[in-house]
């Protein structure tokens, strides 16, 4: 059996293989660094009381409905 050439993948082909390929770790590592690559290196801060954590959400929501 020949192995998959996960570079040639795209990002929704890699994450069904994945799904329907638990126990592959290179499979998973491929796709931990495909999206990790992609991520923004952004950080904030955790909410620090409810008014905050009800902003959070709300933006959650607004990027969502993108």
């Amino acid at each position: 059996m020949m192995n998959p050439d996960f570079n040639t993948m795209t990002k929704d082909e890699l994450r069904a293989y994945v799904v329907s390929h638990p126990d592959e770790q290179a499979a998973f590592h491929e796709f931990v660094d495909r999206f990790t690559e992609e991520a923004s290196p952004e950080t904030f801060n955790l909410p620090n009381s409810s008014a905050e954590l009800q902003e959070v959400e709300f933006l959650i929501q607004q990027k969502l409905a993108l």
